[in-house]
């Protein structure tokens, strides 16, 4: 946060509702450049007023809450990027719609506004900002460094300023284990010890008298459980000095930074010595320390030859959600994994989502490394790495392999970045929440009489009127039933791709009494889908009037993703994220990919039949036999002359006719 930030300026439009949606961006352009009540300037005619100079805004709703904070180099020239709609990511045209004020505050440097940025969103928490899904404290590892006597804790705290932390751990046992495992390396009290707490009250209160104090406890502390098997130091007791202590509180820190080595050598040196002045009990105790140092080298994958520190962060992003993971390397070994649940995702670009989660995890963390590798280049990446460089106190940069064994463990940390998305999905039913969301959006934004439960999609795949196959697939609350897809083949004899003949088609014979009447066809849909634009609709619609069915139906382009319904000259569009697009995307996908898979089986049977037709000697017979063998052209094309004649019943002559057939 910069010393002395510019003041909070004002702007918007008072009383602006909230939209509904749809939306589209023709509404989001009226909005932003209409003027607000008692003739207030417009959005567009207020920002043209914001300074230059770098800074921080924050986008309002109607309610006046932040929904959205971002910095700027130049503020005036970002935000006017925002209300003329030139920006190009995806979320902008719905988040101006729910725009009515702004505020913006000005600061000295890009890079203090960098930090202001992050300071904001921790405290606005707003909803177009990549943030924690569930926003839930992680645990950390903390040392008390503003006590005479500084202890470690485990502790979900917001974080105070006499206190340095360690983590985030998202395993909240890996952060008990190790402080476990660290007070057997070098014994330091703990913040929950009643004795440590009693000798902390005692200094408080006699903050003059620190000598004086530990004579007291000498003669009489009492000395608690953890001094007697090792892991305390005794301050209770009066058994170590500050100075001493701040050793162990300095050789703790290392330790958690990661710089075991150092640690290591330390204690070799403290053996060597006790070994020197024939003290062999605490040289004994030291090497204790060193084994159990030695052990939990053991247990972690070493993974660079080099003693490198670097975080490796890599992502996995559904359609409104996301997984992160890090990988935290210190002297070449994996520390630790943390993984996390971002509430952004495919709704959000890559290089947002990606800056977003490092702003926010270098934040509220100490241990940062020399490097942070990720998978996608940033646009502030210099002054992202300027400021990890700065809360380091030596130089960090972002980095993004491209091959390699960076780059082979990032593609690891996706993999467990998916992993961890789908455990959380599992977990909290979020599948299921949503596709109940989607259902009840579809039938709000198509005008539908109830909630779509069976959606049924068509689509066609021709090559210039060859081959033209029909796909139908079909979703039962909001699910694939793959055991009720069907494929048709289009009989028509078309010259050149003609949908709105195929569509005709396949829907007469689809939905023809007799098909109604099958109970292999299922039920009737409460949701057709055609995946096309007006056309495609169009033909559906008029072959639907042709049977005298009224079933709902609606056609999705491609392009926009623009949905297209009877009722309306202009297509909805539903809002970017939403479960709704997410859904009815999915189920044209869906068809597709069912259509795509047909008309190439076909064509690659035609295209097999021609060839082999062709080759004096072999019948359907001996076809078959060698289709069988090979399983596909293209490992027919790759056999030898020896491979096709070990086929039973082809003899040489006509194994090396076929190879010669298949090579002209």
């Amino acid at each position: 946060m910069p010393k002395m930030p510019g003041p909070l300026h004002h702007g918007g439009l008072p009383g602006t509702s909230l939209p509904v949606a749809p939306f589209d961006e023709r509404a989001a352009a009226d909005h932003v450049s209409a003027a607000g009540e008692g003739g207030l300037p417009s959005l567009v005619e207020q920002v043209a007023q914001v300074p230059t100079d770098p800074g921080c805004y924050l986008w309002k709703d109607a309610a006046g809450e932040v929904i959205y904070v971002g910095k700027a180099k130049n503020l005036r020239a970002r935000m006017k990027q925002y209300v003329t709609l030139s920006d190009d990511r995806e979320k902008i045209p719905l988040m101006m719609q729910l725009v009515a004020s702004f505020d913006y505050i000005v600061v000295d440097t890009e890079h203090e506004a960098l930090v202001l940025e992050r300071n904001l969103i921790a405290q606005y928490h707003p909803y177009f900002n990549v943030d924690y899904k569930d926003d839930k404290s992680y645990p950390y590892i903390a040392i008390t460094k503003g006590d005479a006597f500084p202890a470690i804790k485990y502790t979900r705290e917001r974080h105070r300023p006499d206190t340095r932390y360690f983590g985030p751990y998202t395993d909240s046992r890996a952060a008990r284990e190790t402080i476990d495992i660290l007070r057997k390396v070098t014994p330091i009290c703990t913040a929950s010890c009643a004795e440590w707490k009693r000798v902390k009250r005692l200094l408080e209160k006699n903050p003059a008298d620190a000598d004086l104090l530990a004579l007291v406890c000498a003669q009489k502390g009492r000395p608690c459980f953890d001094y007697h098997v090792g892991r305390g130091p005794g301050v209770c007791a009066g058994a170590i000095s500050q100075e001493d202590y701040a050793r162990n509180v300095k050789r703790v820190e290392r330790f958690l930074s990661g710089r075991r080595s150092e640690v290591i050598g330390d204690l070799k040196a403290d053996m060597a010595e006790a070994a020197e002045s024939l003290d062999f009990e605490r040289a004994g105790r030291i090497k204790r320390r060193l084994e159990v140092l030695n052990g939990l080298d053991d247990r972690q994958q070493v993974v660079f030859p080099a003693q490198v520190d670097i975080d490796l962060i890599g992502f996995y992003r559904e359609e409104t959600i996301a997984g992160a993971c890090v990988f935290v390397v210190r002297e070449g070994r994996t520390q630790r994994t943390c993984e996390f649940i971002l509430d952004k995702g495919q709704d959000v670009s890559q290089e947002e989502l990606v800056s977003g989660f490092v702003k926010r995890y270098y934040d509220e963390t100490s241990d940062i490394p020399s490097e942070v590798d990720i998978a996608c280049d940033l646009e502030d990446a210099d002054l992202i790495g300027a400021w990890l460089s700065e809360k380091r106190g030596r130089v960090c940069h972002l980095h993004r392999p491209q091959r390699g064994e960076k780059r082979h463990l990032l593609e690891t940390c996706e993999r467990n970045a998916r992993h961890a998305l789908m455990r959380y999905m599992i977990r909290t039913g979020y599948a299921d929440d949503r596709t109940n969301q989607a259902l009840l959006q579809l039938e709000s934004a198509l005008a539908l009489p109830a909630p779509p439960l069976r959606i049924e999609c068509f689509d066609i795949s021709t090559i210039h009127g060859r081959f033209t196959v029909a796909s139908m697939v079909v979703f039962t609350n909001g699910k694939p039933d793959k055991s009720q897809y069907r494929r048709f083949k289009i009989r028509a004899e078309l010259d050149e791709a003609n949908d709105f003949v195929s569509m005709q088609e396949v829907l007469g014979r689809r939905y023809a009494p007799e098909r109604m009447a099958d109970e292999r066809f299922g039920s009737r849909p409460d949701l057709l889908v055609v995946d096309g634009g007006k056309p495609q609709l169009t033909a559906a619609l008029t072959q639907l009037e042709g049977l005298g069915l009224d079933i709902p139906v609606c056609g999705l382009a491609k392009a926009d993703e623009e949905v297209f319904v009877p009722w309306d000259e202009t297509p909805v569009v539903l809002p970017t994220g939403s479960a709704s697009l997410y859904l009815i995307k999915q189920v044209r996908d869906e068809a597709h990919r069912f259509a795509i898979t047909f008309h190439r089986e076909l064509r690659d049977k035609a295209m097999t039949v021609s060839i082999l037709d062709e080759v004096e000697g072999v019948g359907p017979v001996r076809k078959r036999a060698i289709m069988k063998r090979f399983g596909s052209m293209k490992r027919l094309r790759e056999a030898s002359v020896e491979d096709i004649a070990s086929v039973q019943g082809v003899s040489v002559d006509v194994a090396q006719a076929v190879y010669d057939t298949l090579r002209s």
